[in-house]
């Protein structure tokens, strides 16, 4: 009824940590790069180093995420990047406040109208661009292996033992598994499509045409989901859930492993709050050897 991600048992290291040390540790470095003014490349930067590092040890064959990054690379440099590159807005106000060499200017005009403008590309916007892309990509190499390499069976004992409720645990169990549900189901409907000669390859106006074909697609994929959802429902309900506290089959325990990297996040989170609060270290800047370098271009 449910299905999950392509998870399947690695002998990693990554594998090896409790579920609970995973989720605090992310937590951790996203609280840390969440902070107020946090843009120093000096702090970003090694905190991506440690991040992709993980991200390797996870070990994850390029194949099954390759969608994912497609996604992800899309929504980094084309949304956050060019919206850095072009208004700089989403960060402090030295991006736009500071004085910067202009790298060249980009006419924008409004359709059917005259009314147009130039919008000046600074160094100071484009090395924020990059600030802003390292820290979104520092989240997201943390968060894609989960689904990928932490089983299926114990996102709810993970979520339990992290001191959250029954309905919150499963909650989160049933949203980690809703869209591989609903990507299962909408593959299922393309193929009874296709079965019955329904075209959606082969057409011509390139994307705009296939997504107006997928459109009839829309119907069943939401009533089936509907329905899981009901059978879903109709399960808990005989088994009693709500009626009083759960008790769980599976078992947590924390390994010395565990306690290292639990440390380190929280070293990394206490490290970034006295850095920015103690000392006022962590502001944006940009170094002069970006700016030589990009001028020079």
């Amino acid at each position: 009824m449910l299905v999950t991600w392509k998870y399947r048992p690695r002998n990693t290291f990554i594998q090896s940590l409790d579920p609970r040390t995973r989720l605090i540790y992310m937590l951790c470095i996203i609280f840390a790069l969440t902070l107020p003014d946090i843009w120093d490349y000096r702090i970003i930067l090694p905190l991506f180093l440690i991040s992709l590092t993980l991200y390797l040890l996870a070990k994850i064959e390029w194949k099954d995420v390759k969608r994912v990054w497609i996604f992800i690379s899309i929504f980094l440099f084309f949304i956050i990047g060019l919206n850095g590159i072009l208004s700089g807005r989403g960060g402090p106000d030295s991006v736009t406040n500071i004085p910067s060499p202009i790298l060249f200017e980009i006419p924008i005009k409004i359709p059917f109208t005259d009314i147009g403008w130039d919008v000046p590309i600074t160094v100071s916007k484009t090395w924020f661009a990059v600030n802003q892309i390292m820290r979104m990509l520092t989240m997201a190499i943390l968060a894609i292996p989960i689904p990928y390499t932490m089983d299926p069976n114990i996102y709810g004992t993970a979520f339990r033992r992290m001191g959250a409720s029954d309905k919150i645990s499963f909650t989160m169990d049933l949203a980690f598994r809703f869209l591989p549900t609903f990507g299962r189901d909408f593959t299922i409907t393309m193929d009874a499509q296709r079965a019955r000669g329904y075209e959606i390859e082969k057409l011509k106006g390139g994307i705009p045409e296939k997504i107006r074909k997928l459109a009839p697609f829309i119907i069943p994929v939401v009533m089936q989901s509907t329905v899981t959802g009901e059978e879903v429902i109709d399960a808990m309900d005989l088994r009693a859930f709500g009626t009083a506290p759960r008790t769980w089959l599976k078992q947590l325990t924390y390994a010395p492993r565990d306690y290292f990297i639990l440390g380190l996040g929280f070293a990394i989170f206490v490290t970034c709050c006295v850095l920015k609060w103690g000392f006022g270290f962590g502001g944006f800047f940009v170094p002069e050897f970006f700016s030589n370098w990009i001028l020079g271009l």
